[in-house]
């Protein structure tokens, strides 16, 4: 983790954790490196930005591991101790309306939640999904790109299994394998401008999200794009420091960057 930050119990500290799209109850969400991730950071609040357990997954086939339930229990254990948890559904996690009411009271829910830093800016936190009617793409990209996706995802998942056996260290290949078709550039591109741009025409300094599966900090015509990424491809999340500042983490290596090297985040995202 960052050696800048303070250190409890082995866990590096941080004021805020901001993770999305964990997708529990998907046969290829990587549950135990995000158990790992977890284990070794320590926050005051951490605030899940939608799709942390997949309905619609669930509703086609049946699948929740040991490693799923770990994570939902290292979460209620952390608020237990006193973390602030906050929940915002995302267009996979909408539907469980008993489910959230559960977390009545152990998660605060909203669809959507503004987060003010330890520097003052205040940062629209929403999944994301409000904005895929504002993104141009064809209905047949769509079709082909969910096929695309279903098959680098296996692939991936496949490949970092093996990895993991042998020792080796997680590598996105299915997040590599994403960003090299040009359409699909496109389109993220174009749903980081426009979430960056409601943000500002709302007020807000800047917008924090996921739902793209496309982990990523810069700056877009003054205000704050930050996309926290997922636990399907990329393994990442956004912390915020003690002092304000934040960073995008990704695992294993987990180091920090600052949203002061934004030029170098978007080639290191990648």
């Amino acid at each position: 983790m960052a050696s800048g930050n303070t250190r409890r119990s082995g866990r590096t500290r941080v004021r805020t954790l901001f993770l999305s799209d964990i997708h529990l109850g998907y046969r290829h969400a990587r549950a135990r490196e995000l158990n790992e991730f977890l284990a070794g950071v320590e926050a005051e609040s951490i605030v899940l930005v939608g799709d942390i357990v997949d309905a619609l997954s669930l509703g086609r086939r049946v699948f929740w591991s040991a490693e799923h339930t770990q994570v939902v229990r290292t979460l209620l254990a952390r608020g237990r101790a006193g973390t602030r948890l906050v929940y915002i559904p995302g267009n996979h996690d909408e539907s469980l309306g008993v489910f959230a009411e559960m977390l009545q009271g152990q998660f605060e829910v909203h669809r959507e939640w503004v987060h003010r830093t330890a520097r003052g800016e205040r940062l629209l936190v929403l999944h994301g999904d409000q904005f895929d009617g504002s993104v141009n793409c064809s209905p047949w990209l769509t079709r082909l790109g969910d096929a695309l996706y279903e098959l680098t995802v296996r692939l991936s998942d496949g490949v970092n299994n093996l990895r993991r056996a042998l020792g080796r260290a997680y590598w996105p290949l299915a997040e590599r394998l994403k960003l090299s078709i040009p359409t699909s550039v496109r389109y993220i591109e174009s749903f980081e401008r426009v979430a960056a741009d409601h943000a500002r025409s709302q007020g807000y300094d800047g917008v924090v999200c996921g739902h793209i599966h496309r982990a990523n900090l810069r700056h877009i015509e003054g205000a704050l794009y930050c996309n926290t990424g997922d636990w399907v491809e990329s393994c990442s999340a956004v912390v915020e420091a003690p002092g304000g500042e934040l960073r995008l983490l990704r695992w294993p290596h987990a180091v920090g960057s600052s949203r002061r090297r934004a030029a170098a985040l978007v080639a290191d995202a990648a």
